[in-house]
């Protein structure tokens, strides 16, 4: 009975008992204390401090805290936007990529005018440039998932809307097609490479390469699956854009080839179709696609036997012609 009434007692009386576990709205649950944390200050001024004293010392934790707690209770103040800077870098260093993206998006949409635009967007077009490498993102911002070329898209978008004519820009439109060609999406591939032309046509370093990287895209999609001749064309016609704009540029010979593989493979196409017509007597038909050979490639080895077949042909037709 002494006992329980001992219990009681110590239940029932007021007193002081320390509360470490503590929920912050904007900050979640941390570690405190008794008596408050160290790093908090009551000026906004004297946070910022703190906090980049303690990224200095490579004590992102801290450091995240207490950037983190400047930005939520004077998000207004002239310390706001250094404070959502620290904390999206205190995120890269601890290898919360997308997050530190996703924070250094915020900054640049709350704090437009931020002194270091330029430097955000180098930052986070380094942070996508990972991802497209093959970076896993996170479930939940902790469990690597999967990498994700659509939500590396996002990314590169995000930054172009950020700064569509900053330095980092051209080079993402170009990584969107590389984003798209790593999912065999190539059809959006060209669309992004030939965005990036269009875009940035004044500036001599992005169009050779958006032209080339088209060209290239076209030529993969044309060999997928059925050949299709339409796309076959649309190569050569990049191709041949990129050969005559850039005559002295490196990659010509490599162009070149790949044109004279493309027409001797449309030339074999249209002489098959011929021949498939011809076998089943239509002669007409396979008059066409025999000089779609001598069209479209005149140098072949199929377009000597197509002129061959077309005065067979014709031949042919004349004795039927006498006949009637």
């Amino acid at each position: 009975m002494r006992l329980v009434l001992c219990v009681v007692v110590f239940l029932a009386l007021p007193r002081e008992t320390p509360a470490p576990l503590i929920y912050r709205p904007g900050e979640g649950w941390i570690w405190e204390p008794v008596g408050g944390a160290k790093w908090r200050r009551t000026r906004a001024k004297e946070q910022l401090e703190v906090a980049q004293a303690a990224f200095d010392q490579k004590d992102f934790k801290t450091a995240m805290r207490a950037s983190r707690h400047g930005v939520n209770t004077w998000p207004m103040s002239d310390y706001a936007p250094n404070g959502q800077y620290l904390l999206a870098r205190c995120y890269e260093e601890v290898g919360k990529d997308e997050k530190a993206f996703n924070t250094y998006q915020s900054l640049l949409t709350k704090y437009p005018k931020v002194d270091n635009y330029e430097e955000v967007l180098q930052r986070q077009y380094a942070i996508a440039n990972r991802f497209l490498a093959g970076q896993w993102f996170k479930l939940w911002g902790v469990v690597p998932f999967f990498p994700s070329m659509d939500k590396t898209a996002e990314m590169y978008d995000k930054l172009i809307k950020n700064g569509p004519y900053s330095d980092v820009a051209p080079l993402a439109q170009l990584s969107i097609g590389t984003a798209r060609e790593k999912q065999s999406d190539y059809a959006a591939a060209v669309k992004a490479y030939e965005k990036a032309a269009d875009r940035y046509h004044d500036m001599e370093k992005v169009v050779p390469d958006a032209l080339y990287k088209a060209g290239e895209a076209y030529h993969k999609q044309a060999k997928t699956a059925d050949y299709d001749q339409g796309i076959a064309g649309q190569s050569i016609a990049t191709f041949s854009d990129f050969a005559v704009l850039y005559p002295n540029e490196p990659r010509v010979p490599g162009v070149q080839k790949v044109v004279a593989d493309l027409k001797a493979e449309q030339a074999r196409g249209s002489y098959s179709i011929a021949k498939f017509y011809e076998k089943k007597k239509k002669l007409d038909a396979a008059l066409i696609y025999y000089n779609e050979v001598l069209v479209k490639d005149p140098t072949s080895k199929y377009a000597e036997e197509a002129r061959q077949r077309i005065e067979s042909i014709k031949q042919k037709k004349v004795h039927q012609s006498k006949e009637k």
